[in-house]
C-alpha cells in the first residue's frame, strides 16, 4: 500500500501505467477516490477526478453540514454542489450525511440528481436505498458525464468555446473511451463523423 506501506493492498489505480495500490481504509488518508457504482473504479491522489465546476469559496464560507470553515478553494476535502455552486461541504461531512440520511441532496438548493451523480463520481459512497430505481440504467454514463464536459484539445477550434457540446456534428464532445477524464470535439481532433470512440494521448 503506497499510503501505509503494508502488504495486502488490493485496490489499484485505474490510470494506465500507474502501479499505486492501496487498502480501502487507507483511501481517504492517501487522497484516493473509489467510485462505488457499476465499474467500481479507483484512482490514486495523482489521477483522481476533480470537480469541473468553476467556483471558489468566499472568505467566510462554511460547511453546510458541520458549520465549520471550508478553506479558500476546492480540494480533496472540500467540495461544492455542481447545481447551485454555492453549497460548500467537507468530504467527511458529506460521507456521513450520505450514510445516515433518508434523502441525499444538496442541503442548499435541494438538487438531487445532479448532486448525487457528482458526489458518486467524486467517491462519496451512497447507500442503495437512496438510489432511485429509474436511474440505474444510466447510472455510470451520467456520473461520468458529470465528471467531464469540456474539450481538452491543445487548440480548440469551436466558436462556442471548450464547453460547447452538441449532440452530433463537428462540435459533438467525445470523452476518452478509456479514462473519461478528457474530452474533444470531433473537429478539434480531426475525427470523422463515423468515429464512435476516441482515446486521449495519456491512454
Amino acid at each position: 500500500c503506497f499510503v501505509c506501506g503494508k502488504s495486502g493492498a488490493t485496490i489499484t489505480c485505474r490510470e494506465m501505467g500507474c502501479e499505486r495500490s492501496f487498502h480501502l481504509p487507507c483511501a481517504v488518508e492517501g487522497g484516493c477516490i473509489t467510485q462505488y457504482f457499476e465499474l467500481y473504479r479507483a484512482f490514486c491522489w495523482e489521477h483522481r477526478p476533480e470537480q469541473a465546476v468553476q467556483a471558489a469559496p468566499e472568505e467566510e464560507n462554511i460547511c453546510l453540514i458541520c458549520l465549520e470553515p471550508v478553506g479558500d478553494q476546492k480540494s480533496y476535502g472540500t467540495m461544492v454542489c455542481p447545481a447551485c455552486k454555492h453549497a460548500w461541504l467537507h468530504r467527511s461531512c458529506l460521507q456521513a450525511h450520505a450514510i445516515h440520511s433518508d434523502f441525499f441532496c444538496c442541503p442548499l438548493c435541494r438538487n438531487e440528481y445532479r448532486f448525487m451523480m457528482e458526489m458518486l463520481t467524486m467517491g462519496i459512497r451512497i447507500p442503495d436505498r437512496l438510489v432511485s430505481p429509474s436511474w440505474e440504467d444510466s447510472w455510470a454514463d451520467a456520473a461520468l458525464s458529470a465528471r467531464h464536459s469540456r474539450c481538452n484539445a491543445s487548440q480548440c477550434l469551436c466558436p462556442g468555446g471548450r464547453e460547447r457540446a452538441d449532440g452530433e456534428g463537428p462540435w459533438e464532445l467525445l470523452l476518452c473511451s478509456s479514462c473519461a477524464a478528457e474530452g474533444t470535439h470531433r473537429r478539434c481532433s480531426s475525427l470523422s463523423s463515423s468515429a464512435a470512440s476516441w482515446e486521449c494521448d495519456s491512454c
